[in-house]
């Protein structure tokens, strides 16, 4: 994940704790509030109504017998209906937002009616432990909210309900008796429309929220795409250097943060690597020229004493040896001066068309006797692709190739030629020992030998492979190994195809 990702998912993760708390809270204070203020309100109704109790002709707080209850309707002028039933079950005064009930303290279960006729009332019940802090509270009263539900309605009503221990006289005016008793009132107010509120809120915090994180996560995204901009082109630019292209510089933004020192750093380094490499260049170019004057002379002498005088048999064995090392240094001393015109950007090459087949078919004529020799064999096959190329160079790659092939114990070394879109890519192909896998990443490295002892007693310099990727590269394709051990290696070479149309006036480009 792409640091710009992980900006934003922290970023919108954050606001998106934010907005939830913030929500939490905003919906916790609104509902502890409205569910308060019902509650001041069941305390003002209760007061209300102990009031009036005396409008009834009640002994007490809340006193009535059922007769009173029934005569007195008319009294209750802000009540909606009021019932009254026997002395040993509920008592009810009912409203739309108002339900009282008497309930004889020696019962254990208290049920509040809904006045409704022909309805079935709905339960209300108080645990033991609210039955307990009931007698415990100093006002003989506790608030709790409660769900009343009728045996047959599959949902409840939420009520919050105010209960309180109430004296109170049954009276019989029958049998004119009266007896002193206390119950239970219970005053409870719907929270349907407070629970209402609340869900209302909830969605439209929902929604703002959402809106909100997605806002924020695509405004965290442009601006950490904005602010991540320079260190993007310092990336692409650091990207874009390689050993050929030393004096590119990386963009320094005039931003004044980290990415702006980065920047700065990255030029640094740049221009110490760049004098460490022009250095290295220039010595491998002087030595080179140094060296291949003496070392020229070195082998021109030793083959014109061969020639022209009569060495004793050890003599000439020595001069031989003197000989084919000046030769082996020779072709060193040209190959590192090979790869310094190649570092130094000014590898000469000159571009004409060519036929791939026609081409592999002429290499595998040249090298055929020196592979017979060694009991191998080469062929040429595949497509015939018109590209551009320089011969000679593109002959070096290929002999190169074959050569290390049939160094390796090859028996048969196949060179292939297909066209592939707009690129041509050649396969030297070999049934040889194969490489190992931990040696691929390093075949083109420079003085690299995978066995060191054999290509030292073949000749080898270790810089063959060097100069043919770097011929490659000047022909702006690429070079690369796939190889098996036990079943052999294969080279490919892939350049691209180049418009002939327009070199056919000019064939040789420099």
């Amino acid at each position: 994940m792409t640091l710009r990702w992980r900006l934003t998912l922290f970023y919108t993760s954050l606001l998106a704790m934010l907005l939830l708390i913030i929500a939490v809270s905003v919906v916790w204070v609104l509902e502890s509030n409205l569910v308060r203020n019902i509650g001041d309100q069941l305390r003002s109704d209760y007061r209300q109504i102990s009031l009036r109790s005396n409008r009834f002709g009640l002994d007490g707080p809340l006193n009535f017998n059922s007769n009173a209850v029934f005569a007195d309707i008319s009294l209750y002028g802000s009540f909606d209906q009021m019932v009254g039933v026997t002395p040993d079950q509920v008592r009810e005064i009912s409203t739309e937002q108002l339900e009282i009930s008497i309930l004889p303290s020696e019962e254990r279960t208290y049920n509040l009616q809904s006045g409704q006729s022909g309805g079935d009332p709905p339960v209300l019940q108080l645990s033991r432990a609210e039955l307990a802090s009931l007698q415990r509270s100093k006002d003989l009263q506790i608030m709790a909210i409660k769900t009343l539900r009728r045996p047959r309605d599959a949902q409840g009503i939420p009520v919050l309900v105010l209960s309180s221990v109430v004296p109170f006289t049954k009276i019989d005016r029958l049998n004119n008796t009266a007896e002193p008793s206390s119950g239970i009132l219970h005053l409870a107010r719907d929270l349907t429309p407070v629970y209402r509120t609340v869900r209302q809120l909830q969605f439209i915090m929902l929604l703002v929220s959402l809106a909100g994180i997605l806002l924020a996560g695509v405004g965290a995204y442009a601006l950490s795409g904005r602010a991540l901009r320079p260190l993007r082109l310092v990336r692409k630019a650091a990207e874009s250097i390689s050993e050929k292209t030393l004096r590119q510089r990386v963009p320094a933004p005039n931003t004044g943060d980290e990415v702006e020192a980065l920047a700065h750093a990255l030029n640094s380094m740049l221009d110490r690597i760049e004098r460490s490499f022009e250095v290295q260049r220039r010595f491998t170019s002087d030595a080179s020229h140094e060296l291949r004057t003496p070392v020229t002379a070195i082998g021109g002498h030793a083959g014109y004493l061969l020639r022209r005088t009569q060495p004793t048999v050890q003599q000439a064995e020595s001069i031989t040896i003197i000989k084919n090392e000046a030769d082996r240094l020779s072709g060193l001393i040209a190959s590192l001066l090979e790869l310094a015109r190649s570092d130094s950007g000014v590898m000469q090459l000159r571009h004409q068309r060519m036929l791939a087949r026609f081409f592999l078919e002429d290499i595998a004529r040249e090298v055929r006797p020196l592979a017979s020799a060694q009991g191998a064999e080469v062929i040429a096959e595949g497509e015939e692709v018109e590209f551009l190329a320089d011969p000679d160079r593109l002959r070096q790659v290929v002999l190169n190739l074959v050569s290390n092939a049939l160094k390796a114990g090859a028996n048969c070394v196949t060179l292939r030629s297909e066209q592939t879109g707009s690129h041509l890519r050649l396969q030297v192909q070999d049934d040889g020992p194969g490489i190992p896998e931990e040696h691929l990443g390093r075949l083109f490295d420079r003085f690299y030998r995978v066995e060191e002892s054999r290509s030292r007693d073949q000749g080898g310099s270790g810089l063959g492979l060097a100069i043919v990727k770097a011929i490659v590269d000047a022909h702006g394709g690429r070079i690369w190994v796939e190889s098996t051990v036990g079943v052999g290696t294969s080279v490919y070479v892939e350049l691209p195809v180049g418009r002939i149309e327009e070199r056919e006036a000019d064939p040789e480009v420099a």
